[in-house]
């Protein structure tokens, strides 16, 4: 059943969200940011990401942290996200559930 309040909830989170990100798109084409804040942009996401998967890393069992291992060598070997994340999930469903 669909719910209103659910449904406007949604749409307005999706309009704020595109319009920062349209407003910053705008900003960036008019202004020319420095050096160094073209940098952070640049290479923030790694860090940024990195962050998350240690946060949630912690809150793991030695299954997740073992399965950290194959993405680890996956990217570093390929560069490829998609064949890392593949990576990851499948040892995680092997040690999860090929040990029970």
């Amino acid at each position: 059943m669909l719910r209103m309040d659910v449904l406007l909830a949604i749409l307005g989170m999706a309009a704020v969200t595109f319009l920062c990100r349209a407003g910053g798109y705008a900003v960036l084409r008019v202004v020319r940011p420095p050096p160094f804040v073209e940098a952070m942009m640049r290479n923030i996401p790694g860090p940024l990401f990195a962050a998350y998967v240690a946060l949630a890393l912690s809150r793991m069992d030695y299954a997740a942290w073992l399965s950290a291992l194959p993405v680890a060598l996956v990217q570093w070997r390929t560069r490829n996200l998609v064949l890392s994340i593949l990576a990851g999930v499948g040892t995680l469903a092997a040690l999860r559930y090929g040990l029970e």
